[in-house]
Formats: structure tokens, sequence, C-alpha cells
């Protein structure tokens, strides 16, 4: 058979089909008119049971076929899961912690002078600006301490030169003994000797005559047979002029007078040796050695200083104690009327302007914190700008016994608004970086190889390991291991694996 005559066959068998449904169809509609014919009225009670129950039914159908759908769907879905994007931005890393407000500069005044306290001008708790008094002294007992301190001043000055001048005086005497002592030493030798000369000649003229009366008298012997001889009368008178020379011989007296003389000068020269003697042993009982003078010196020096040091103390304290500083009088111990004693403790100042906060850093985050690094200080609303200006050297215990490192907080812009021992807030940037890739904390997690992150690529979880720098409360800066678009897992729980198909919902 040819093909078109295929076709007008097949085509004749598609006609007979059709037309049988037709016939079906009208056979049908022929039979529901027959039947409406034939049916009686239905009640209405009974037509809206019949209602309900077709509504119920259809909705109780479509129920199932929800389940049936549902569990279907359930079967054949992928795990949900949250996905942030790697992006660029800047970061900054702090610690956030809280301490007390205390003073960076704290003075305790003590009492320079021992005089009477008049009036106490600020009491304990409050401020006092810098120059003002804090407390006066009585005016009558002030006054009369001055003049003692310039009475002893000047009493110390006199006693001074009274000491340096008894002492030249002293050495003056010492000076002259000495001199003199040396000079009577001469004379008395020279004089001495020229009286054991003058003795001398006395001698050899005394013995001269009586040598010379001696030969008289022989002569006189030999001639004693010639009585009437003139020779015998001239040995007679001789003689006599012998015995009278030798008692009165002129040059023998005169020289006896000298001697007479000097043994008086020599005893005047003596007795001026032995008073010289004793002026030299006096003065140097007195004069001061080398040791003694500058004792001398100290001494006055250190009175002098001590005298000069009250005085000037009384003077500064006229107008009373004066604050150096802006600040709070944290402890008044002076009392008025009381006479304190010098050195006694009267009052501490602590500065308002110079101020800090105390802190106490965990090991955690001690190897983050250096000296230099800026703060931002809270302290009941108001927000101060800090920076670090110490870092304690040594650890301590705090409360719950960890160990802890205290460090300042420098407050660079106080002002009147700050109490001295209230909480404050702080938050110490530790460290930035402009232009980090981010990613939220909750991101990276760790394992025994390192920190890591999940991220979804093309539907399918991928575990990448990364590098990570600092962090803030919400990001993390990833250093290697992401790149910027990365879709990443923001939370991860225990069904999560390497591997699995996802379906991935960018969070908003």
């Amino acid at each position: 058979m040819s093909d078109n005559n295929m076709q007008r066959a097949g085509a004749g068998i598609e006609l007979t089909r059709q037309e049988k449904k037709e016939q079906k169809k009208r056979e049908k509609e022929e039979k529901k008119k027959q039947k409406k014919a034939n049916q009686t009225p239905m009640d209405p009670a009974k037509k809206k049971k019949i209602i309900k129950r077709s509504i119920f039914g259809g909705i109780a159908g479509v129920f199932v076929l929800f389940i049936i759908v549902s569990n279907i769907s359930k079967a054949n879905a992928k795990p949900m899961v949250y996905t942030a994007p790697v992006t660029r931005g800047d970061i900054e890393q702090t610690i956030n912690t809280s301490g007390s407000v205390i003073s960076g500069e704290v003075k305790t005044y003590f009492a320079p002078v021992s005089i009477q306290i008049g009036t106490i001008h600020v009491n304990a708790g409050e401020t006092v600006g810098k120059g003002q008094p804090v407390l006066t002294y009585d005016e009558t007992d002030l006054a009369n301490e001055k003049r003692t301190a310039e009475l002893k001043l000047q009493a110390n000055e006199g006693s001074y030169k009274s000491s340096i001048q008894k002492n030249n005086e002293s050495l003056g005497d010492l000076g002259e003994a000495n001199v003199n002592l040396s000079v009577l030493e001469q004379q008395i030798t020279d004089i001495d000797n020229y009286i054991k000369d003058l003795q001398r000649q006395v001698d050899e003229k005394k013995a001269a005559l009586a040598h010379e009366g001696a030969l008289l008298q022989i002569s006189l012997i030999d001639w004693a047979d010639q009585p009437d001889s003139d020779e015998y009368e001239n040995l007679q008178k001789l003689v006599q002029l012998n015995t009278y020379e030798q008692t009165n011989n002129e040059q023998i007296r005169a020289w006896e007078e000298e001697i007479k003389t000097y043994t008086e000068m020599l005893n005047n020269c003596k007795e001026y040796k032995a008073e010289m003697k004793s002026q030299k042993t006096s003065a140097e009982g007195t004069k001061l050695n080398q040791g003694g003078k500058e004792e001398l010196e100290a001494k006055n020096e250190m009175e002098n200083i001590e005298s000069r040091e009250t005085l000037t103390a009384i003077q500064e304290t006229e107008s009373g104690i004066l604050a150096e500083f802006d600040g709070v009088v944290t402890e008044m111990n002076a009392v008025e009327g009381k006479t304190p004693a010098v050195g006694e403790q009267l009052f501490k100042l602590e500065s308002t302007e110079n101020v800090k906060v105390s802190i106490s850093i965990s090991k955690y985050d001690l190897e983050k914190l250096k000296v230099g690094q800026k703060a931002t200080v809270t302290i009941g609303g108001m927000v101060y700008d800090g920076e670090v200006s110490k870092i304690d050297k040594m650890a301590t215990k705090n409360a719950s016994g960890a160990a802890v490192v205290n460090a300042d907080i420098k407050i660079t812009n106080p002002d009147e608004n700050i109490f001295l021992g209230v909480e404050a807030k702080i938050s110490v940037s530790t460290s930035k970086s402009e232009g980090a890739l981010l990613v939220p904390y909750s991101a990276v997690n760790s394992d025994m190889d390192g920190n890591f992150v999940y991220a979804v690529e093309n539907g399918i979880i991928v575990k990448k390991p990364v590098q990570t720098g600092i962090s803030s409360d919400l990001n993390i800066e990833i250093l290697e291991g992401l790149g910027e678009g990365d879709q990443i897992l923001t939370e991860v729980n225990g069904s999560i694996a390497e591997g699995m198909e996802v379906s991935a919902v960018p969070m908003q």
C-alpha cells in the first residue's frame, strides 16, 4: 500500500473514533436529562446538609493532598543555610572594661612651721582652686614666730662672728708668742753669754790683781830686812794699793754693775719668756684647728639655713597654705586653734586637672595593650578622651583570684563634671586596619588545625582554612584564605559538614 493510501486509512480510523466519542457523550447527556426529569424536588434542609458534607470533604481532600505534597517536597528539599559575603572595610580592635576615676597628682601638705592654726577655709570633700588658701595661721602667733626667727638668725650670726674674732685673737696671741719666744730665746742666749764674758773679765782682773798682790808680798818679804829702805816703803804702798784695787777696782766695779744690769735684763727676758710660753699654751688651746674651723663654719651655715628656712616658711605662709593646683581636699587633719608640730600632716589635696582611670587587664588582653594607645572614657554619660599612660610590670590577684595587671588611662580633657572615685567605662583602641577583608565574628571556627570558615560554592559547603587578624565585637579580619565576595556561613551547627549540598540564603 502506498503512503497516501495509508494516510487516508488512518484518517478514516481517527474519524470513526471521534464519532464514537461524540456518540457516547450524547448518550450521557440524554440519560442525565431523563434522570432529572424523573427526580422530585429535594428538601432544602437535606440539600444544605449535603452541601456542607461536600465542602468538608473537599477541605479534607486538599489537606491530605498538602501533606502528601509536603512529604514529597521534604524528601527532595536541600538544607537551607544563611550566608554573608566577605567584604572590605575598616576595623578597630578595642578592649572594653571599667575602672575607678582617681587623681593623677596627689600632694600631702605638712606643717612648715609650728604656728597656731587660725582658720580652715576648705573642708574634706570640698574643691579648691589653684592659688586659693586652704587654711591660714593665727596672725599674732605668726608675727611672734617671725620675729623669733629673725632674732635667732641675728644671734647665730653674732655668735659666729664672736667665735671667729676669738679665734683670730688666739691666732694673734699665738703668733706673737711664737715670734717673741724666738726673739727671747736668742736674747737670753746673747745676754747670758755677755754676762758670762763680763764675769770672765772680772775674774781675770781679780786674778791678775791677786797675782800682782802675791808677787808684791813676796818682794816685801825679801825687803823685810831693810824696813827703812825706800824699796820697802814702796813695796808696802804697792801692797796697800793692790789690796785696795782688788776691792775697789773701778773697772771691776763697772763690769760688776754691767753684770748686775744684764742679769736683771736676763731675768726679765726669762719672765717674759715664761709669759709667752703661757700665752702660747693658752692660744693653742683656744684657737681653732682646721677641723674645728670647718665644724664652726658648717654649724653656722646649718643654723643659718634652718633659721632662713623657718623665716622663709613663715613669710610664705603669711597668706596661709595655698593650693598648688585645682583639686579636692580628700583629707583634713588640721584643727583650728591647734598648733601642729613641724612636719605634722595638715591635709591632702588631689588634683582634678590631672585625673586618670585605674583599670585591671587580664592576661588575654595584656598583649594588646600599649602605652600611648588612645581610649574613650565614659563617666556618667559624659565622654572624654583618654590615653594609656602606665602599665604595671607586676600582676596582682583580683577578688576572684585571677591574675590581673593594673593600668592607668589618663583623661586628656577633664572638666568640672568629673568626680573622683566614680566608676568609668573604658574603651581602648588597641589596633586598626583599613581596607581589610572582613567576615562576621561568628563565622570563624577553630579545630586542631587552626581557624577555618565554611563557604558555599555552587551550592556545596567548602571548608576553608583562614589566617585571622584583629577583631571587633562584630567582625574579624581575614589575612589569608578568602577573597572579597566569597559567600560564607554565618552560623554553624552540628548538621553542617563539608561537601553538603545546601540552599544558600543571603542575610540581609
